[in-house]
């Protein structure tokens, strides 16, 4: 059982709540019981490629119902990161509507000429000629953000290279190492709490990979919960330096919680 009093809750999406677009158990009542309860809560997602109209759309599809408002992309965090850091500034950014939709939204202009940082999120077309320009514009003295750290994604046919490791690739040619905006970093968690009016006591997070939900959510001092219907086995939890403060079979274990 839970500790502490929970007054909001973020989880992740792919692997909690849906899995290649069906809702996994539990995730259309989670999402329903805290809409019922008005709690204020964030779906949290590393994948910078969709928009939250875009993601909405996704959830809807599988029986959830999540407005747009309640969808917190790595995307939109690293825009408003970007936009703290210099307001109205310059970017060129390798990504999909999901990234650029949000450095537009944030006051950022797009351009290929002396921007102030180049931003890399995750797209399927990877191109030569873009990596080959993020690396001429960092080597010049751009800064260099990438969406998220994670190395690979799911897909229908098996994995595929994700930001991680485009971002390693242009690290190797320029000898610079980008700052990840994206879980686990903190930033994206504190910045996801600020939202919704959050306090990281009273909050908890729900996910299925240790290295990112759980890693992330604890160093932000969020209560976490792991599910097993994800990335992480209850076996490999025993491989971590670290442990979540709940395992459970699925979402839908912790329904009754809310």
């Amino acid at each position: 059982m839970i500790e502490r009093t929970t007054e909001a809750w973020l989880t992740d999406m792919d692997g909690v709540l849906v899995h290649e677009g069906t809702a996994l158990p539990g995730g259309p009542e989670f999402i329903k019981a805290l809409r019922d309860k008005d709690l204020p809560f964030l779906v949290l997602t590393n994948n910078s490629i969709f928009t939250p109209r875009d993601l909405r759309a996704r959830l809807a599809y599988s029986g959830i119902d999540v407005p747009e408002e309640n969808i917190w992309t790595s995307a939109l965090a690293t825009a408003q990161f970007v936009a703290d850091q210099i307001p109205n500034g310059s970017a060129y950014a390798i990504g999909e509507a999901g990234l650029t939709t949000a450095l537009h939204q944030a006051g950022f202009t797009l351009t290929e000429s002396d921007p102030d940082y180049v931003v890399l999120g995750e797209t399927r077309t990877y191109s030569f000629e873009a990596i080959t320009r993020a690396i001429r514009l960092i080597v010049g003295g751009a800064r260099f953000i990438c969406t998220n750290p994670d190395v690979t994604g799911p897909s229908q046919e098996g994995v595929l290279p994700a930001a991680g490791s485009v971002a390693a690739m242009i690290a190797a040619a320029t000898g610079r190492q980008p700052y990840y905006v994206g879980k686990p970093n903190p930033v994206l968690f504190r910045s996801a709490l600020n939202l919704i009016g959050a306090h990281s006591e009273s909050t908890a997070m729900v996910g299925d990979r240790m290295d990112t939900d759980i890693l992330g959510g604890m160093e932000a001092g969020l209560e976490t919960f792991l599910v097993l219907t994800g990335s992480t086995s209850a076996d490999e939890v025993e491989k971590y330096p670290f442990r979540p403060s709940h395992v459970v079979n699925s979402i839908a274990d912790i329904v009754d919680l809310v």
